[in-house]
This record gives structure tokens, C-alpha cells and sequence, in this order.
């Protein structure tokens, strides 16, 4: 089976992992939360383009490959709503002077953001019965009261979507592991800037910390869970 990581990660590399027992499923859990992080405009911007054209616009975006995952997480995000299980949006508010920290000097471009790329994708936006959770770092967790939520919303997993897969994704699923939650990422609804951080990290989740499937794989476990009946 083809993989995202295959023509970077080699099959000796994979057989390592394998013989430590590494990359054994941990399931999607009873009752799931949909996580999508970051799918700002700043993140594809606000029309499809190529990447050094995207950037144009908005210096931080992934451009086309961002709008990709967009048509891919639709679905997915439809099935959750249709199945009445928790939708939460993690997502970058704009930055203020007091946001500066380490963040200014290592990524400065993230703190000239126009207020307009701050805006949900249309496509995925929120509605009124999903929680939206302003967050400061990389990890959705991380000085956020999202776990309090989770275990409120009496869920034992997450499904993990969004920008980028190599930072706030990645982040966010070893947190959520490092919680006990079962943790899922649908291969097609992540993305990144670089195809290669993008690849190997879903190869290290895949392997250390997380369900990396494809969508198709993911929908079909989710039509065998109920969701919580509506009042």
C-alpha cells in the first residue's frame, strides 16, 4: 500500500519500527471529537493558487495543497455533524504586542498578519453548536482548557485536521496522546508548506503517536459509531 511517506521513508526505516512494535492501532475511541486547527485564510489563502503565488498574499499560507485538504476535510466534517459528535476549531486569534514572546524573532511574518486572514475557510466554517478555542501556541492543548472540554463532551478521541502537519498538527496529536486520548489523523486532511516535513511526520505520527489513515478508512470506523442523541 502506497503511502504519503513512501518515496521519502524507506522500507528498511519502516522495518525498524516494526520490530520495536512500533505502529499498532489504537482506534478511534467511542465518541470522537473532530479537531481542525488553523484552517484560516492565512493558512491557503483566500482564493486557489500555487505556493509562491498563494504567498503573495499571505506569506504563512501552504497555497493549493491547503485547498486540497479543505475539499477532503468537508466531508469528514459532515459525517461528524450528521453523527452529532463534538466539532472544535484550535485556531490562532490575530497577534498582539503582548503575543511577541520567541514567536516575533523565529516567525516574524505571523505577527503582520491582516485581520482579514484570521477569517475561517467558508468551505469548514464553524456553526453555532461548535466550539471554537483560541489558542497562543502550537498545540491546541497547551495552556488551553481543551482537555477540560474533551472530557466534558464525554469524548475519549480525537480526529486530528488542519495546518500545519509538521507544527500545530503534529503538536497537538502527541499532547493528545500524551492524554490518553486515541488519536486519528485522516492522511488527506492535513497539510504543510514542505511536502517533506509533511511526509515524514505523518510517518512518525503514523508509527509513534497516532491512526494515520486515509479518509476513506476513517468514514467507513465512523458509520459504525453513534453519536450522541440530540434533545
Amino acid at each position: 500500500m502506497n503511502r504519503p511517506w513512501s518515496n521519502i521513508v524507506t522500507e528498511e526505516e519502516e522495518r525498524r519500527y516494526r520490530a520495536a512494535g512500533f505502529g499498532r492501532e489504537g482506534g478511534l475511541g467511542k465518541r470522537p471529537a473532530l479537531l481542525i486547527i488553523d484552517v484560516q485564510y492565512r493558512t491557503i489563502g483566500t482564493r486557489e493558487a500555487p505556493f509562491w503565488e498563494s504567498i503573495e498574499e499571505f506569506k504563512t499560507s501552504c497555497g493549493d495543497t491547503g485547498w486540497e485538504a479543505v475539499r477532503h476535510i468537508a466531508p469528514l466534517l459532515e459525517r461528524f455533524r450528521e453523527r452529532n459528535l463534538p466539532v472544535i476549531y484550535p485556531y490562532v486569534a490575530p497577534k498582539q504586542s503582548f503575543d511577541k514572546g520567541r514567536l516575533a524573532a523565529k516567525v516574524p511574518e505571523l505577527m503582520t498578519i491582516a485581520q482579514d486572514g484570521y477569517r475561517f475557510v467558508e468551505e469548514i466554517a464553524p456553526q453555532e453548536d461548535d466550539v471554537l478555542l483560541p489558542k497562543k501556541h502550537p498545540s491546541a492543548f497547551y495552556g488551553t482548557p481543551l482537555a477540560s472540554y474533551l472530557i466534558d463532551l464525554g469524548c475519549d478521541g480525537v480526529v486530528v485536521t488542519g495546518c500545519s502537519t509538521s507544527g500545530c498538527v503534529r503538536s497537538s496529536v502527541v499532547d493528545a496522546f500524551s492524554y490518553n486520548f486515541h488519536v486519528t489523523v485522516p492522511e488527506e486532511c492535513v497539510y504543510d508548506r514542505s511536502p517533506a516535513a509533511h511526509a515524514v511526520n505523518l510517518f512518525d505520527m503514523a508509527y509513534k503517536y497516532a491512526d494515520v489513515k486515509p479518509l476513506a478508512d476513517i468514514d467507513a470506523a465512523l458509520a459504525m459509531i453513534g453519536g450522541k442523541e440530540t434533545s
